[in-house]
């Protein structure tokens, strides 16, 4: 019997292990297993087991299983498959990306001793002994230490056995194990329960009564537990004001009983269905619209503009599909957006919902995870990460804001597309997905009029709001005194005063953090730069330093020119901290924050400044892109956009889509409940078409009149593209590597080739980038023989001795 394994590394090809006798009973699909390769072990998965023996090679023998059952199944191995085989990545890749770090053990791990254990190992066995007592000296092992300790490579079970006995913790998981969290719960002794007994304790129990703390302890708990239900010790303790020690009088009187439960990490509400609204007329015809799309199509796009109640349809969607019990997976793109959303969708269903994104620490996941795979919870909200969820039965995919960039991962690979990726595992269960924009990419609405998905309009607003009025702000006409951008121009700061007055509240966006993109010279125009990347740095005044937003780095501030001696700087443009600033020098009397990702770095943070805005705590948000993404605020009557400008003039075919999106949906939070909002855009390109589209809120137009120039120069939707980037610290490497790509592919998709270029950035962590495009057409034969050719290209040019070192990068559906 042989195994074909994935194992996470980026192989070009899964590799093949022997199962030998010992292990073959009880091996399944989507089990893990220990395997080696080239001395290193590794925590694999099983995609296929069969008896081929490969002809090539000698297949080593598996060490181990690790798991009694599979912790996937076949359709998420399926959807492993398709993202490798689309994004032309390894299913190594893409193993690493989808699991939990627990279930992902290499001999790179390392495991930490855990200090609160001690050193009594009289409970260990022979093995387990002999690596608490390497770990209580070294205090950290790798997993290649722990086999020469052992003699052995079988080092697993051993491993296991002590984590789940908390002698120690794997180092990814920052000292947490597998084992479930335990919470120590206080009982009254069964024999109390009966009334006439407790009167007779409370009353007539001498040594009780001369224990008056002890006797305080008893009725804070009696209290406790007719009002809350079950008590925890920390609980108790903390509302008696009570000691360890009186508690444990209490315990050794036999009259309370301390006993260790296991507990869930993520709280959850009891189970239940509220649906407490009815839908409005508009809102009930695109529900039975859906429906009806949904017999003929597996896809749906639900075209609704800002705050016209999609989140209800898709709640009442949700309702129909947790009935015929069945999973749902909602989608959003920004971990900000899930913590409004979950709010709402547990007041309707309760504990059936679960969240799932990157800020829960690995034991938070490895329950989710392991609740989903159980079927325990039918509906889970997430960010593009949660497609990877080991679903049983999925019946029913939400894609919120589905034109939104951050569905696509950048770094590292798998550079999968969620949103695409998510109609793919959609078909592997016949289940139906929603996809949900007032800003629909191209892509999206050009399959939905051409009849590959099904579309729905949803064009009013709920409750019969007015789309908000867009004024237009032209900052030629305003002479700044330091001749430098204006940041919040005369009629901006009159309106948001205005709001403040009626205690309206207000959202600011620019999309720039730090306080200033970068500073020049006054005499001879030096402006400093990072070390590592072809890039300005950015002053971010917090932390009074330069930062690189490419490579992280951070400088300290430059007083005196490298260039001319001079010590005069002038700050150009402006980022949030500048804005912040200013306002709060405008409205002393204004709360003002920020929300970028410097100022919600934390798990919660996120959740707390969004309740504060909520609460009308804050009075004026200044923000990036996450103030813009399908946030609800009752009380917002005006949104700004300070610099339009920088929207509308990058060098990227997608433009005017990107610019026309973000204003669009920055605007849709103003005047979302009571009365019309507006929106004051600050720009000197008054003339741009996409302003015109703005003003009109006509996505349609913007639409039809973005098509021509897209069929012209063939981009998307016309074409399907593929970046191929080529890396290296040596500027001429990478360039005659780049060429002679090009040279080799220009045989057979000369015609579809764009480069080698430079990138508009040319350098990033000191490597030197080149470019190369393939404008395909939409043509499933052309499509995987450009990426065959692709992968052999990499290959040969791998071989060569002087490219070996260049980096190659393929991204497909690049954005």
């Amino acid at each position: 019997m042989y195994a074909e394994v994935i194992i996470p590394l980026a192989l070009p090809k899964n590799y093949t292990w022997s199962v030998p006798l010992r292990l073959r009973e009880g091996l399944k699909e989507g089990c893990r297993v220990e395997v080696q390769l080239k001395n290193k072990k590794y925590a694999g998965v099983v995609k296929r087991i069969h008896h081929e023996k490969p002809s090539a090679f000698e297949p080593k023998e598996m060490l181990n299983v690790l798991d009694t059952e599979p912790i996937i199944f076949d359709e998420q191995l399926q959807l492993w498959q398709w993202i490798a085989n689309y994004y032309m990545c390894s299913e190594g890749e893409v193993m690493a990306a989808a699991l939990p770090a627990h279930f992902k053990l290499s001999s790179e791990t390392i495991l930490i001793f855990n200090e609160e254990y001690g050193d009594d190992f009289s409970a260990l066995d022979h093995d387990e002994y002999l690596v608490a007592e390497a770990l209580l000296i070294k205090k950290e092992l790798k997993l290649t230490a722990i086999q020469q300790i052992l003699d052995s490579s079988h080092v697993y079970p051993v491993i296991k056995r002590l984590i789940e006995k908390k002698v120690c913790f794997v180092w990814e998981a920052l000292k947490e194990s597998f084992s479930p969290k335990k919470e120590t719960y206080v009982l009254l002794n069964p024999q109390y329960d009966n009334e006439e007994n407790l009167s007779a304790l409370l009353n007539e129990d001498k040594k009780l009564q001369r224990a008056e703390k002890q006797m305080e302890l008893l009725l804070s708990y009696l209290h406790l537990f007719r009002t809350e239900g079950n008590v925890t010790k920390s609980e108790l303790l903390k509302k008696s004001r009570a000691t360890d020690a009186q508690l444990k009088g209490l315990v050794d009187k036999n009259i309370l009983l301390i006993e260790k439960r296991t507990i869930d990490r993520v709280q959850y509400l009891p189970k239940n269905i509220d649906i407490d609204f009815d839908l409005s007329p508009a809102q009930q015809k695109a529900f039975d619209e859906i429906e009806i799309a949904f017999q003929s199509r597996q896809t749906c796009l639900l075209h609704g503009v800002t705050s016209s109640g999609k989140t209800q349809i898709y709640i009442r969607l949700i309702e129909q599909f947790i009935k015929k019990d069945k999973q749902v997976l909602y989608l959003l793109p920004e971990i900000a957006l899930t913590s409004q959303i979950i709010r709402r969708l547990q007041k309707h269903f309760g504990g059936y919902i679960g969240i799932y994104h990157s800020k829960f620490n690995q034991n938070e996941r490895f329950e989710i995870w392991s609740k989903i795979k159980s079927g325990e919870l039918k509906v889970i909200l997430g960010a593009r990460s949660a497609l990877f969820l080991p679903f049983e039965d999925l019946g029913f995919i939400i894609v919120d804001e589905e034109h939104d960039t951050s569905y696509k991962q950048q770094e590292p690979s798998p550079r999968y597309h969620a949103r695409d990726a998510a109609v793919y595992y959609a078909s592997l269960f016949g289940a139906k997905i929603v996809l949900g924009s007032a800003t629909p990419s191209v892509e999206s609405y050009f399959n939905a009029t051409n009849n590959k998905y099904g579309l729905v309009e949803l064009s009013e607003r709920f409750g019969n709001v007015k789309l908000p009025a867009i004024e237009i702000i032209d900052t030629k006409k305003i002479i700044s005194p330091d001749k430098n951008k204006i940041i919040i121009s005369q009629q901006l700061q009159e309106s948001i005063q205005h709001s403040l007055d009626n205690e309206k509240q207000v959202i600011l966006f620019q999309n720039r953090r730090g306080y200033s993109p970068y500073q020049v010279c006054q005499v001879c125009g030096w402006i400093p730069q990072c070390r590592n990347c072809d890039v300005s740095l950015n002053y971010h005044k917090l932390t009074n330093k330069l930062h690189c937003h490419y490579c992280g780095t951070v400088y300290p501030p430059v007083n005196t020119c490298p260039a001319c001696g001079n010590h005069h700087f002038i700050q150009r443009n402006f980022g949030t901290e500048r804005i912040e600033e200013q306002l709060e020098e405008l409205f002393p009397n204004a709360k003002v924050a920020r929300m970028d990702i410097d100022s919600v770095r934390g798990k919660s943070a996120h959740e707390n400044l969004i309740r504060l805005f909520e609460q009308q705590r804050i009075n004026i948000l200044v923000g990036t892109q996450m103030v813009v993404k399908g946030l609800d605020f009752d009380h917002v009557n005006l949104v700004g956009i300070l610099d339009a400008d920088s929207l509308l003039s990058f060098a990227d075919f997608r433009v005017n889509e990107r610019a026309f999106q973000l204003m669009e949906q920055v605007s849709g939070r103003a005047g979302r409940k009571d009365g019309q909002g507006k929106v004051m855009i600050q720009v000197a390109n008054t003339k741009h078409p996409v302003l015109a589209y703005i003003q009109a809120h006509d996505y349609k137009l913007f639409f039809q009149n973005e098509l021509p120039p897209r069929q012209r120069f063939f981009y998307p939707p016309y074409s399907r593209i593929i970046l191929v980037t080529f890396k290296h610290k040596i500027k001429e490497v990478v360039e005659s590597a780049a060429h002679f790509c090009a040279n080799n592919l220009k045989n057979d998709f000369g015609k579809y080739l764009v480069g080698p270029a430079e990138p508009v950035i040319n350098r990033i962590r000191n490597q030197y980038l080149m470019e190369l495009l393939l404008k395909l057409p939409r043509d499933g034969n052309t499509i995987a023989l450009a990426k065959h050719f692709i992968q052999q290209q990499s290959a040969i040019l791998h071989n060569d001795k002087k490219f070996r070192s260049v980096t190659i990068v393929v991204d497909v559906d690049a954005i």
